[in-house]
């Protein structure tokens, strides 16, 4: 114990709720129950410090932990009950370990001394662990008071070394409080980062330097190193691609940003390519991969860097830390470079040629890039307009296009919405929704005026799970089948709940919406009727072999 540390007698409840605060967590997202109550009444002492936000579902609980990690890139809280409470946040914890978000789910759990029995006792699944391991990189059961304090730091070491991901603890419903005395930490959990491999980073400029045709591929690892990357990119001339998590590490005016659509075109001419904080599944899985592309990654994970393919030189480490040693590095390799800016204006020109037959989807897009303030955030989510805003949609800023990443968890972008805005009070924060994923959660504009959490949402509304509806009309003969809908009237909804309802039935009267609802500070729900959109996925955005071997 060092001189700074003290012991003190508190409850298991009283301990995690000390770790959390001192962790730096000042909001819980929250659904009470009985297995927590004693957590509960730990916490009640300390709102001052740790605000609990009680949704109402354990879905929208989690979601909104979700939005808030990724909003920021710090860790954020959930607490439910377990079994079926754990289950209803699992969506919500499963998108978390596909996004890399820095998420605790804080659970109950039946009596400690019952746990594998299979007693029946109320909220009881046959080992919630193991079902909580699976969606985590680490999780444990509290069980002293003791293990309470040191494990809930140790939650906090994890989320802050190595990949981020999830971590979960479980606390029996008997042991939450149970009182004895407890080592205090000093101080929160410290970040452990790899130390930077010089000599591979001495590698990586040497290849990188000395390419004719470098491109940067940005994922979700690089939201925090948009100055590194612009620097290394303008450096070397190299166009940066990124796609859904790493939009907006790039700001979308550079001449050097580019879509996944321009990337590839650009594809087949690479012979270097960095990719930095991105699984590059697409790149390597869909546009192909040969011996004469040189590939460069940059990764907090060893077993990531090679889980495709092996890499040219595979660098473990921090983006920021390992993108700062190469820039120092680079110049003494480089070649001589003229701007590409030309090529690139042409290259991103035929792009849009290519997205004509989207106008639909194009016109609302649009209207919404019109509306939305620069330093505003955009939520995507499993609808039309969504599809081609991954392409097409100007991003500005790191962290301003929240994606669910490889899970595509349709529902997810209303409560995550909340929990973004949550985290960013001051800034102008926008969750669209298609009309069937927008009903997985709508309770929670319940949550929104309870809690003042002035979001603004829209509902593009026709009536069917309209991606599922259009496969099922073009390559089954159009047998449709169980993807008709039948909804309220949204506007009339929000404002049962409290929520401000407005109705636009064109792009430009969603601008107007827009523009007055970001006005306000108030909850706003915004419907727009819309008919079928053309098929997106079918030639225009299909990814396909560009060059080499594609794998899938």
């Amino acid at each position: 114990m060092t001189e700074t540390q003290e012991i003190q007698s508190m409850t298991s409840g009283e301990a995690v709720v000390d770790g959390l605060v001192r962790n730096g967590i000042d909001t819980l997202f929250c659904l009470p129950g009985v297995q927590n109550d004693l957590f509960f009444d730990a916490l009640h002492a300390r709102t001052g410090e740790l605000r609990p936000i009680h949704t109402r579902h354990e879905q929208g609980a989690a979601y909104m932990a979700l939005g808030a990690a990724l909003a920021t890139g710090k860790p954020s809280a959930f607490c439910v009950v377990p079994g079926p409470g754990f289950l209803n946040a699992s969506a919500a914890l499963a998108t978390a370990y596909s996004t890399n978000s820095k998420v605790l789910a804080l659970l109950g759990q039946i009596n400690l001394a019952a746990i594998g029995r299979g007693y029946g006792l109320l909220h009881e699944v046959r080992d919630q662990m193991a079902i909580l391991r699976t969606m985590t990189k680490w999780a444990e059961r509290i069980e002293t008071p003791s293990d309470a304090a040191r494990l809930t730091q140790e939650a906090f070491r994890q989320l802050g070394s190595g990949r981020p991901r999830p971590v979960g603890l479980e606390c029996p419903i008997d042991v939450w409080g149970r009182k004895a005395p407890v080592t205090i930490p000093a101080a929160p959990a410290e970040q452990e980062l790899p130390p930077v491999d010089t000599d591979k980073v001495e590698e990586a400029a040497k290849l990188l330097g000395t390419a004719k045709n470098p491109m940067i591929i940005v994922g979700g690892g690089a939201q925090d190193s948009s100055i590194e990357v612009r620097r290394i990119a303008e450096m070397l001339e190299a166009p940066v691609c990124g796609y859904f998590m790493g939009r907006g590490v790039l700001d979308s005016r550079h001449h050097l940003s580019i879509t996944m659509p321009t990337g590839e075109q650009l594809w087949r001419n690479v012979d270097v390519v960095l990719g930095v904080g991105t699984r590059m599944q697409p790149h390597q899985q869909r546009w192909g991969v040969d011996k004469e592309l040189k590939i460069i990654r940059i990764d907090l994970s060893q077993k990531e860097i090679s889980r495709i393919t092996k890499p040219e030189i595979g660098i473990v480490g921090d983006a920021t830390t390992v993108l700062n040693a190469l820039a120092q590095a680079l110049p003494k390799h480089n070649s001589t470079r003229t701007s590409r800016r030309e090529e690139l204006d042409e290259a991103r020109a035929n792009t849009m040629k290519k997205l004509t037959p989207l106008a639909p989807q194009l016109a609302y897009m649009e209207a919404i890039r019109n509306a939305l303030p620069e330093n505003g955030v955009f939520i995507d989510e499993l609808t039309q307009v969504s599809y081609i805003s991954r392409y097409a949609m100007p991003v500005y800023n790191p962290r301003s296009f929240i994606g669910s990443g490889y899970q595509g968890t349709l529902g997810w972008g209303y409560a995550t919405g909340l929990g973004v805005k949550v985290a960013r009070p001051n800034v102008p924060v926008l969750s669209i929704n298609g009309d069937g994923g927008f009903m997985y959660n709508v309770q929670e504009m319940a949550t929104a005026v309870r809690h003042g959490i002035n979001l603004v949402a829209v509902v593009f509304n026709d009536s069917a799970f309209g991606n599922v509806q259009r496969i099922q009309k073009l390559r089954y003969g159009n047998r449709t089948i169980a993807s008709d809908l039948t909804n309220p009237d949204f506007g009339k909804l929000a404002e049962s709940f409290g929520v401000v309802g407005l109705r636009a039935t064109s792009p430009q009267a969603l601008q107007d919406c827009l523009e007055e609802a970001f006005k306000m500070e108030a909850p706003v729900l915004i419907e727009a009727p819309v008919g079928e959109m053309p098929d997106p996925w079918g030639s225009v955005l299909k990814l396909s072999k560009v060059r080499g071997q594609a794998t899938i």
